[in-house]
């Protein structure tokens, strides 16, 4: 595993889908017609994906609504475990998937920055070595001591972001969601992923769009109904 920060072998995640499923009403005429029965469908949203990630690398993921890109993710950020195969990380793997996952509504921009440092595993001490360099880049300004549910989505996505970046993660995983907010903040986003993409930062990139994919990524990775079906170099 040296030099390799993510390595995924044969990931699979199913889904269980259950279809009818309604009141007594329902249930008592399933009785009489199949049609009103409950009826369970396993759902494959990833299906025997493999690929290894190496450090200062960057790949994207390109594919449809539905593809399986986000679930993918998700299964490297530990927010889904797999149904089978294996995956192995190395470092910290900070995620920009969900807008305020790791956010708690209640408490402030200033509360939430030490709640979220600390689910990538920071100290409060380290955290608060770094929290006059978080506020600033995020811009929040006085709002940070505002709690988070009267936030815009753009406010959430400035946190958000502002506390990945400063965690010092080997492994930046980014789910379109820099498609928020007010174009100067993506572009100080853009540079400052770049920046840390020199500074031997790995990268995953979901996206629609192949010109964002070529600007960060030197590789991609398409997947359709969570199959990888092409791969390669920009």
């Amino acid at each position: 595993m040296s030099g390799v920060v993510i390595k995924a072998e044969n990931l699979t995640k199913q889904f269980i889908l259950r279809h009818n499923r309604g009141g007594l009403k329902t249930k008592f005429l399933g009785l009489f017609d199949g049609r009103y029965r409950e009826r369970v469908e396993m759902f494959t949203a990833v299906n025997n994906v493999s690929f290894t990630l190496n450090k200062g690398e960057s790949l994207a993921l390109v594919g449809h609504n539905g593809s399986g890109k986000s679930t993918l993710l998700q299964l490297i950020s530990g927010i889904l475990l797999p149904s089978s195969g294996k995956l192995t990380t190395a470092g910290r793997v900070a995620p920009l998937i969900e807008l305020g996952v790791g956010f708690h509504p209640e408490l402030t921009g200033e509360e939430n920055i030490y709640l979220n440092a600390s689910l990538f595993g920071l100290s409060n001490k380290q955290t608060r070595a770094r929290f006059n360099n978080i506020v600033d880049f995020s811009g929040l300004g006085d709002f940070i001591d505002t709690p988070v549910k009267n936030y815009s989505s753009g406010m959430y996505m400035r946190l958000g972001f502002s506390v990945a970046v400063h965690v010092e993660p080997q492994t930046l995983l980014a789910d379109e969601v820099l498609a928020v907010g007010d174009e100067d903040f993506k572009l100080k986003c853009q540079q400052r992923i770049r920046d840390m993409q020199d500074d031997g930062m790995a990268l995953i990139l979901v996206t629609h769009s192949i010109d964002e994919g070529q600007k960060f990524c030197q590789r991609y990775m398409t997947l359709d109904h969570g199959q990888v079906t092409e791969q390669g170099f920009f």
